[in-house]
């Protein structure tokens, strides 16, 4: 019997390869001249076209706060922290009085308390600033966004449709996306309470809702907006902001990051 990760990463690969197969599809297709057919893109020609590799550069992965290099003794290598400049507006985060000290033990245990460490799915907007590229691709009523970690995908709902009213939660959320202007606006709620937004150990609730805001400013970037509330952590919402840029590479593509191959990799290392 196939073990739950490779279960996982098949099946990762398999989306990926569906969703990479439609748009070559899609970019194929004749016209709308050629077929008669009027295309819904067409129609909605002020859309800002934001499909491409993406990705940060910055170290809001280790610490979405301004944050100094360094390391600790005991912990592995890949826990010392770049210096590193904030992306949060007004650079405090306004938790609560608990959460504060919540968040403290959160970072003197990252080592083991991080999600990232079991390979968890990391959530929103933390994956967005992981040191790994994405790529987002654009339908009708759609937009799709291919994460090279994980191979983690995100479907955002722009056909008018709302979230589910049934108690559920997701690692990733539910994602609902309409457009202003030359953004993407992106409602995301129901989520757990089981990510982190960095390897700092701060931290949400699963009253956790994000608006993400993904902006063309030229075209080879994006201005990234993501705007926090949770009432049982925080004392009322922020927001952290950051560029995106599109990857110039000859043949941009994504590739692999499979943590949980690497994982079970260390746990057979450490077994000996």
């Amino acid at each position: 019997m196939a073990s739950p990760w490779l279960v996982r990463v098949v099946m990762n690969r398999i989306i990926v390869i569906c969703v990479a197969l439609i748009a070559s599809m899609d970019a194929s297709s004749p016209t709308p001249a050629a077929t008669g057919q009027v295309d819904a893109r067409a129609q909605a020609g002020s859309r800002p076209d934001l499909q491409g590799v993406w990705q940060v550069l910055n170290t809001a992965a280790w610490n979405v706060q301004d944050h100094s290099g360094q390391r600790f003794p005991g912990l592995p290598a890949r826990f010392a922290e770049p210096a590193g400049q904030g992306v949060v507006d007004g650079r405090d985060i306004p938790y609560q009085s608990w959460a504060s000290q919540q968040q403290k033990e959160n970072y003197a245990n990252r080592a083991t308390a991080d999600p990232e460490a079991k390979c968890y799915l990391p959530g929103v907007p933390r994956i967005t600033y992981m040191p790994y590229p994405f790529q987002i691709f654009q339908y009708p009523d759609r937009v799709v966004i291919v994460y090279e970690y994980l191979h983690a995908t995100r479907e955002i709902f722009t056909d008018g449709s709302t979230h589910p009213t049934l108690a559920v939660d997701f690692w990733m959320g539910d994602s609902r996306g309409r457009w202003e202007g030359n953004a993407l606006v992106v409602d995301v709620t129901l989520f757990n309470d089981q990510t982190w937004f960095d390897r700092a150990g701060n931290f949400h609730s699963d009253a956790l809702h994000v608006v993400e805001r993904y902006t063309r400013t030229d075209a080879d970037h994006l201005l990234y907006e993501a705007t926090i509330e949770d009432p049982k952590v925080f004392t009322r919402p922020w927001t952290m902001r950051m560029p995106l840029y599109r990857r110039q590479d000859a043949n941009a593509q994504l590739l692999e990051f499979e943590c949980y191959v690497y994982a079970r990799d260390d746990r057979a290392l450490d077994a000996k």
